[in-house]
């Protein structure tokens, strides 16, 4: 199949998906096949061989045939509100989830404001199963300076498990954060996280004294103002030792300024690249007369440098008024004191404190580039990969109109959740690798061990949370994450949860069956309560039930225990491999 370039979206409109090799003969050898995968036409080949030893199964349907298809089946029709919800907003849906929406009174618009009013005010949810979970994490409620000291400040570099300490706040931010998109009731604050963090990314890895302070970067930065004012976000993020560290302004200084943040800052936080100008005057902007550049250039990033100079970290005590505790510090040695020009305005010699900066932050939170830049991604996160230009317009429109709101994105997320286009667009994205791997788990309620190894799995899916290396973030865009090695991982993992083939991983699928054992009533259940709706197209519930019934008939119990347990199994794998469970 190859990686998908420009014909990369025939692989979900034409369902080639990943065949099942025989869970009764060869489960963990197709669990550990690993690269081979990559190579479809093996696959296929060692599937069909598999197959043909299937005890007491004559079907044409054989496994493979049911996900090779090159239907020509269109685009499929937007399903209930609820199930765009659910995949948009939150990270799919626990059983239950669907039937509450549906109970929620008044129409759809009702509804939805409903749902949404209670999920952008996390703080008024309880919570209780999923704060649990986390009880054991040691460094999740740890302040800074606290977690600065024991992680790093007071480590003695003879211990030989003095790295590993380093990282135990790193590695706990990313069990917490799975653990609550995958247990959490308030799954759009989980959505918004996701969409921070990777706006704002910081790769923990690139420097020894970024580990320890990841779990406050996560906590106090990203989570207290995902549903903030973007003012106070951006300052939070500029003056954070992780950030600091990553784009490397904790040591930048008037006699050797280092641009990584302040270039950052503006192509990626803040206006982005679509808004730069290259190397052209400052004065030579539309509107620079006026003091609001339509645009930035090379200038005003070298000039917003200079008044990042001196941003630190408190980061020892060789240096008069530091005293190691890890947190921002203001360095007036280091400082550059002359004049600037910065989105033209004229900022005068000697400010003080950290006035220069301050003024970037305001100049740039409150420009209409700006809030065209952020719209644009948050609708392209909520609602399609080409986002509707009037939905950003309003989006745009909102931020700037509630600039000095302190809830200032809960205006934001509402135009665009509430806009018509949100409900009326479907199958315009799918879902990212990291997606599949929660909402697997969410759908079919699997129980989780909180441990280093099931960070792996989102390793081998190809989407490592907190692990994109450069600034940029993982890309928010179906050509991104649809390479055939990178599908055909994901489906392996689908089917290896509901095979129950990992310890990491029991969904209890036979549990979850119960006593239903007619072909018939087995694929609706299931179709039900994976998709909630019917497939697309609709020939593959056809397909489905003649696999379970091995052309029989769909009303006749399947007696024998075993083939009921591999066939439920399989179309269980199946359903979460297809493209319907993909969209979103």
């Amino acid at each position: 199949m190859g990686d998908l370039e420009s014909g990369q979206e025939n692989v979900l409109d034409t369902a080639i998906l990943e065949p099942v090799a025989n869970p009764l003969n060869s489960r963990r050898k197709f669990l550990r096949a690993g690269g081979a995968l990559a190579v479809t036409a093996a696959v296929v080949a060692g599937a069909r061989e598999a197959n043909a030893n299937l005890r007491g199964f004559s079907s044409d349907v054989k496994p493979e045939k049911l996900l090779l298809s090159t239907r020509k089946t269109g685009k499929p029709a937007i399903p209930a509100l609820e199930i765009v919800v659910f995949n948009r907003l939150a990270f799919g849906w626990r059983p239950g989830d669907l039937e509450a929406f549906r109970q929620l009174p008044g129409g759809n618009a009702e509804k939805l404001r409903t749902w949404i009013e209670l999920q952008l005010n996390p703080e008024k949810m309880t919570d209780q199963d999923c704060d649990a979970k986390l009880a054991n994490l040691e460094s999740l409620n740890k302040p800074l300076e606290v977690a600065w000291a024991d992680y790093y400040k007071n480590l003695d570099d003879k211990d030989e498990k003095k790295f590993q300490k380093m990282g135990i706040p790193t590695l706990e931010a990313r069990l917490a954060t799975i653990t609550r998109m995958v247990f959490s009731k308030r799954q759009l604050l989980e959505v918004m996280v996701d969409f921070w963090h990777n706006h704002f990314n910081v790769h923990p890895e690139r420097d020894d004294s970024i580990k320890p302070t990841f779990m406050g970067y996560d906590r106090d930065v990203i989570r207290a103002n995902a549903f903030g004012n973007f003012r106070v976000m951006l300052e939070a993020v500029a003056k954070h030792p992780a950030m600091l560290r990553y784009l490397d302004n904790a040591s930048s200084n008037r006699a050797g300024p280092n641009e990584n943040y302040a270039r950052e800052l503006f192509e990626l936080h803040t206006m982005g690249a679509e808004n730069y100008r290259g190397v052209g005057r400052q004065r030579d902007v539309a509107g620079y007369a006026q003091g609001q550049p339509d645009a930035y250039v090379d200038d005003d990033v070298y000039e917003a440098t200079r008044c990042f100079t001196g941003w630190r970290i408190d980061d020892n005590t060789d240096e008069s008024g530091f005293t190691n505790t890890g947190q921002f510090a203001f360095f007036q040695p280091w400082h550059d004191r002359f004049q600037k020009t910065v989105l033209g305005r004229y900022l005068p010699p000697d400010q003080p404190g950290t006035k220069d900066g301050q003024d970037v932050l305001d100049a740039l939170a409150t420009h209409p580039g700006t809030a065209r830049y952020i719209a644009r991604k948050l609708v392209r996160r909520l609602i399609s990969d080409k986002p509707p230009q009037s939905v950003i317009d309003a989006a745009a429109k909102t931020f700037l109109e509630h600039q000095d709101a302190p809830d200032q994105m809960k205006y934001v997320i509402r135009s665009i959740v509430l806009s018509k286009e949100f409900a009326s667009i479907w199958s315009e994205k799918i879902k990212r690798p990291l997606e599949r791997f929660v909402s697997g788990l969410r759908i079919l309620e699997t129980d989780i061990k909180l441990n280093e190894d099931m960070l792996w799995t989102t390793y081998y899916m190809g989407q490592a949370l907190f692990d994109h290396h450069p600034p940029d973030g993982y890309p928010d865009f179906r050509e991104a994450w649809a390479s055939s090695s990178g599908l055909l991982r994901s489906w392996q993992f689908m089917n290896g949860i509901a095979q129950d083939w990992d310890e990491k991983y029991k969904s209890g699928v036979m549990k979850t069956n119960a006593n239903r054992r007619k072909p018939l009533e087995i694929t609706d259940f299931w179709l039900e309560r994976l998709l909630g709706r019917k497939p697309h197209p609709l020939e593959i519930r056809d397909d489905l039930i003649k696999f379970l019934a091995d052309n029989g008939d769909s009303n006749e119990a399947i007696t024998d225990d075993d083939t009921l347990k591999w066939r439920v199994q399989s179309i269980v794998g199946f359903i979460l491999m297809s493209p319907d469970f993909m969209w979103k």
